[in-house]
């Protein structure tokens, strides 16, 4: 019972100290008339009133603002009973409700000063999670500029591909277009044999694990687009891994070279992809099936890693 009724004054004192402050000194002001009219319609003799004063409303009015204020001139003295009551209970109301103002002011600098360490620790978060993300800026704009860079070698036949070998990935690109992956990139940084194909899916791999490590080390909830682009990009990368990719089904031979039935393979392939007429829609032919899903994996990945770019470089601006 004890502790019931220690709850619900508990309850009682919360509510009431988040009542705002401007509601007690309007309540504290607003009795002041009311009290005045109570003094007024007072039979006579309930004070001792000065020579010569007056006994109207704003005589009154001027009494109940000294009564709640507690100045106490003496110039009107309550000498009776009700006259008695009414100023000490008006005495009681004015300290309540000025010490549930003060109260009221004390918890809401308490709330201001606990709102404003919140917001001081959450920038001092910010600004430590974008440190921490500006560190790894420059790494996630190379792996992701490589693996553009084989998306423009897969996705540009040989005699189009830049004789420099620094090319920019074309997003018009079309299925056709990837019809010599199988061939080395070309690239300027490339001095492999490799098929521009496996060197792409590598450098897929390399940037989704890093963008994975980023997520893991770093709070990104403050750029929503980039958590949400990274994650995706991550994802369309262990969907492909999962999947019976080019680079996996190919056979190699005991050096790890592509052995002649991959060979044979590869060059059929490529030319029913430069042949391909109507799209990537592979319709009726399985064979083709990997690079259309290839050349997916390549349109969405490609515009999620220069989104990424784009907002990583605005992020270190």
């Amino acid at each position: 019972m004890n502790q019931n009724i220690s709850n619900r004054l508990l309850h009682f004192w919360h509510v009431v100290s988040n009542v705002r402050p401007i509601y007690w000194i309007t309540l504290y002001v607003a009795v002041v008339p009311v009290f005045a009219i109570v003094y007024w319609a007072l039979p006579d003799g309930q004070f001792r009133i000065p020579d010569g004063a007056t006994t109207d409303y704003g005589s009154w009015l001027y009494y109940s603002i000294v009564t709640i204020t507690t100045l106490g001139f003496g110039d009107y003295t309550p000498a009776h009973g009700w006259a008695q009551g009414v100023t000490a209970i008006e005495v009681m109301c004015g300290l309540i409700f000025l010490g549930l103002f003060l109260n009221a002011v004390g918890s809401m600098k308490s709330e201001i000063d606990v709102t404003s360490e919140v917001e001081r620790r959450r920038l001092l978060y910010e600004a430590e999670q974008k440190q921490k993300l500006g560190r790894q800026v420059p790494r996630i704009i190379n792996m992701l500029n490589v693996f553009l860079a084989y998306c423009y070698a897969v996705t540009t036949p040989t005699a189009k591909r830049d004789k420099d070998g620094a090319g920019k990935y074309n997003p018009d690109f079309t299925f056709n277009d990837m019809s010599d992956m199988f061939k080395p990139s070309g690239l300027e940084m490339d001095n492999s044999t490799l098929p521009a194909v496996e060197r792409m899916l590598t450098a897929a791999r390399n940037a989704s694990l890093l963008l994975d490590s980023v997520q893991n080390s770093v709070d990104l909830r403050q750029w929503p687009q980039l958590l949400e682009d990274s994650f995706s990009f991550v994802a369309e990368v262990q969907m492909l891994s999962m999947t019976d990719s080019l680079s996996r089904s190919l056979p190699v031979d005991t050096e790890g070279a592509p052995s002649k039935a991959a060979a044979e393979r590869e060059s059929t392939l490529s030319a029913e992809i430069a042949a391909w007429k109507g799209g990537s829609d592979s319709g009726s032919d399985p064979a083709l099936k990997p690079a259309v899903e290839l050349e997916k994996f390549i349109r969405r990945n490609a515009s999620l890693a220069l989104d990424i770019e784009q907002q990583l470089s605005s992020i270190n601006d």
